[in-house]
């Protein structure tokens, strides 16, 4: 993985060393809260419903155990013992005191760790396949173009007053891991005659208005690939709203202007940046690569006995196939039934770190879906890990299925939030498991936003719940047959929202149905519901007798 240079260490102080005075000014009283929003946003520092909200940013998901260990010391030290891992792989502490707040960002650059860019109208943390660099199904490891685009991004001059936030996402497998189309550019590694290459998206994204994103090139070469971002992000930047922030991001530049013409005015703009671009580029991304090799990895002696059937059960559910036929990718599921999902507290970054450390190449990486990867572990040493895992509560059985929830921290914490997310997610796991259906429902993706900004990924779940407000009143509106992947599409509502109490009921009804439509016992639900549509799902949210318990 990428180490910082001196150059980034020093960067870092320096930064860190601005915000500290202007946080000094703000609590001294020489800058009202006004005037020190702009300066804390540009510092990943919000002001949350009841308190100082710091994003910390993981680049592309990717840690290693010593940065893990750092943000168990920011959990324990500065905050309430825990922190909040999220779909863009950040982290969020909730319940920063605004004076500590340099002191915990100098001691998150001791590990090559900060805020920066985290908000504002700026392009935002890079994300990646969580798999990247370990997965069998890959074409190439995304992480080294996901850290060249980060430090393009950083601080650069003419895009950290955009119209609106920008996002980038990259994936390096055709099995796309990385939601890439519902960002502001998806970046999808494909390979042609040999020479790899990207596939460009452009104008996805989720909130008020979601949008898929359509292709603007089919196959851009890796030597242009960066320039040619720079004048998406440049013709964006020039022809972007900024008379209504609902409309400025460039999903509604996209819409309003056309494909064409932003391809038009992408590539007219793509030659003379590409020129002064001189190859500087390519030169750093050779020697970030260098940075990403491959760990050594050992050769299984084939000495382990079977597995047992808890850890057969383990493997069938929390594990994937690893590129080297001795390893595997291990996923550890944040979302224990009745937790928050994504929520990790200091002890359990500790112990992650310790398996990092100890099997795993000392790698971990964060997942969109607010899980924690440890993508290099040998398979000899899978029967240990799991037992280490089972002793800190962290081997829930539960990756892809109905437990296994994103959820926004909606009203218990989001000061943009209209109803309650987190419950919400409590009460659907421990529902359907104390039922008896987790494991007969097999593989759905529930997902789940407490407002219209959609951070919980509402629209392209298979299951989407979006909490309202209405007329002071918790309102859960349900979608269905959305989906992340590849064949990214936006899920269909179903129709009018239910109530807080109703809403579980409603999902009982719901899947009941789909055990009873599905052909056979292994197909998914969202494969039975693209088989089937949207009405008999209606039928069975909706029947005539429950029809008082439906909220207009």
């Amino acid at each position: 993985m990428y180490r910082y240079t001196e150059f980034d260490q020093n960067f870092l102080r320096a930064r860190n060393a601005q915000f500290r005075a202007q946080v000094a000014r703000r609590l001294s009283g020489e800058l009202t809260e006004d005037e020190f929003k702009p300066l804390r946003l540009m510092n990943g520092l919000y002001l949350q419903l009841h308190a100082y909200m710091l994003r910390v940013a993981i680049p592309y998901g990717t840690l290693n155990s010593a940065q893990m260990r750092a943000l168990a010391r920011v959990a324990r030290q500065w905050d309430k013992s825990y922190g909040h891992f999220t779909t863009r792989q950040n982290i969020q502490f909730n319940w920063p005191k605004l004076e500590d707040v340099p002191d915990i960002l100098d001691a998150l650059a001791e590990v090559g760790l900060h805020a920066i860019q985290t908000s504002g109208n700026t392009v935002r943390n890079v994300t990646a396949d969580h798999f990247a660099g370990a997965a069998a199904d890959e074409i190439a490891d995304p992480r080294p173009v996901a850290e060249l685009i980060r430090q393009w991004s950083t601080d650069h001059p003419e895009f950290q007053f955009l119209p609106r936030k920008f996002k980038i996402a990259v994936t390096g497998s055709p099995n796309d891991r990385a939601v890439t189309a519902a960002h502001d550019i998806g970046l999808r590694i494909v390979a042609r005659e040999g020479e790899i290459g990207y596939q460009v998206l452009v104008g996805g994204g989720l909130g008020r208005t979601p949008m898929i994103g359509k292709v603007l090139a089919e196959f851009m070469p890796e030597a242009d690939l960066l320039p040619y971002i720079e004048a998406i992000v440049a013709v964006y930047n020039l022809i972007g709203r900024r008379d209504n922030k609902y409309k400025a991001r460039i999903k509604i530049t996209l819409h309003e202007t056309g494909l064409d013409e932003i391809k038009r005015l992408v590539e007219e703009e793509f030659i003379p940046r590409r020129a002064a671009f001189k190859g500087v580029d390519q030169r750093l991304l050779a020697e970030i690569r260098g940075h990403f090799a491959p760990p050594e990895f050992i050769k299984d002696d084939n000495s382990a006995p079977p597995p047992s059937p808890a850890l057969r059960t383990f493997i069938d559910s929390n594990v994937a196939a690893h590129r080297h036929a001795d390893y595997a990718i291990v996923t550890v599921s944040m979302k224990s039934h009745g937790a928050t999902p994504g929520d990790a507290t200091a002890a359990q970054m500790e112990v992650l770190a310790d398996l990092a450390e100890t099997y795993g190449h000392d790698e971990l990486r964060i997942s969109h879906e607010q899980n924690v990867i440890l993508p290099h572990i040998p398979r000899a040493a899978l029967p240990d890990l799991y037992q280490r895992l089972k002793a800190v509560g962290l081997a829930t059985v539960n990756i892809g299925k109905i437990s296994d929830i994103i959820a926004c921290p909606g009203m218990d914490y989001c000061a943009l939030a209209t109803a309650r997310s987190i419950p919400i997610a409590q009460e659907i796991a421990t529902h359907f498991r104390d039922i008896g259906l987790e494991e007969e429902i097999g593989a759905l993706k529930i997902k789940i936003s407490g407002c219209i900004n959609a951070c919980g990924h509402h629209h392209v779940g298979h299951i989407g719940i979006l909490g309202l407000d209405r007329a002071g009143v918790e309102n859960y509106q349900i979608t269905l047959g959305g989906d992340h992947t590849e064949a990214a599409t936006i899920g269909e509502r179903a129709g009018p929202g239910f109530s807080a109490d109703a809403l579980i009921p409603a999902l009982e009804r719901l899947l009941r149905a789909y055990l009873t439509l599905r052909d056979r016992v292994d197909e998914p639900f969202i494969t039975t519901y693209r088989r089937v549509g949207l009405d008999p799902f209606k039928a069975a949210l909706y029947p005539q007798e429950g029809a008082q318990d439906v909220a207009a």
